[in-house]
């Protein structure tokens, strides 16, 4: 029986090749495009034109209901003048000075405490991370019942201890120093969560090559254990830093900036003149002010944790 014939194919010109892969491309970055659209108008919508919106804003006398009027550098000149945003600033930052190390000494003391093996372990960790997740304005309301001057659990027991009653959230010399308390009740959480996973991932052949050498404990948490935590450290200095510049709900719900403005900090400023006072460039201008403070502050530690690196041999500075 006769054989029938292969049939001959040709390949494609290289040039039709060229443009058969091109339409390919095409095809799949259109798809790529429908699939990704609805979230680039999204973060578009929400974030991009707001921030150039308000930066504009900043620049002018508006109280959004009324045609605004251009100003310049009007309202950042302001600002420099301005005693209450002076004094939000200092209590902003003093804030933050009494905040940040206190949370994160005390996470990393109990996290080395928890890192043990004791019984319940897993019960007092989840105690000790149970008030980070309560938001902000759940801690507001329930301080605000305890510490309440008059008929406040916490007076009830100073007076049983005879101690004479304090006025906590209403007392100018006491606000600030109160609302660190509260706040160290709830962020110190977080550190001892972060810091209870970076303890479980010491080298222990680290561990056992000091403890043979004769290294006790200190020596230990020292030269072994701090130096391994130095990347979480500076991620938590970083990260309790922006979260201290940008405390708001406490404040509005327990002391609302007073009083006589102790417990201002500079995003209730922000809200206070933009919503308000219906001063909304003026406020836009105070949070541009915290937006460059706060992009700072992420350059100087990433500056330092570049700089803290050790770098191989033979690279310059």
């Amino acid at each position: 029986m006769e054989r029938l014939p292969r049939a001959i194919t040709l390949a494609d010109p290289p040039d039709q090749r060229r443009r058969a892969l091109v339409r390919k491309r095409r095809a799949e970055t259109a798809t790529a495009w429908a699939y990704l659209s609805p979230a680039v108008l999204i973060v578009l919508g929400l974030s991009i034109v707001p921030v150039v919106w308000s930066l504009l804003l900043s620049f002018q006398a508006s109280d959004l209901v009324t045609p605004s009027r251009w100003v310049g550098l009007g309202n950042y000149r302001a600002l420099a003048q301005d005693p209450h945003f002076s004094q939000a600033v200092r209590n902003t930052l003093l804030y933050t000075v009494l905040y940040v190390p206190l949370s994160m000494l005390g996470g990393l003391l109990l996290a080395l405490v928890l890192n043990r093996r004791i019984r319940f372990v897993g019960l007092y960790r989840t105690l000790i991370f149970v008030p980070f997740v309560l938001s902000a304005t759940a801690q507001g309301v329930l301080f605000s019942f305890i510490l309440d001057p008059e008929f406040g659990a916490a007076n009830s027991v100073l007076h049983h201890l005879g101690v004479s009653a304090q006025g906590f959230l209403t007392d100018p010399g006491q606000a600030l120093l109160v609302l660190v308390a509260i706040t160290l009740w709830s962020g110190t959480g977080f550190c001892v969560v972060v810091y209870l996973a970076a303890l479980q991932d010491v080298p222990q052949s680290l561990i056992e090559a000091a403890r043979l050498d004769g290294a006790g404990r200190l020596h230990l948490l020292r030269h072994v254990t701090l130096p391994t935590l130095t990347p979480v450290t500076v991620f938590l200095v970083l990260w309790q830093t922006i979260n201290s510049l940008q405390v708001f709900d406490l404040v509005y719900v327990t002391t609302k900036g007073g009083p006589l403005g102790s417990s201002t900090v500079i995003v209730y400023f922000i809200w206070e003149q933009a919503f308000k006072n219906a001063t909304a460039g003026y406020g836009a201008s105070a949070a541009y002010v915290l937006a460059v403070t706060l992009g700072l502050a992420a350059g100087i530690v990433r500056l330092a944790r570049r700089r803290g690196r050790p770098r191989p041999e033979g690279v310059r500075a």
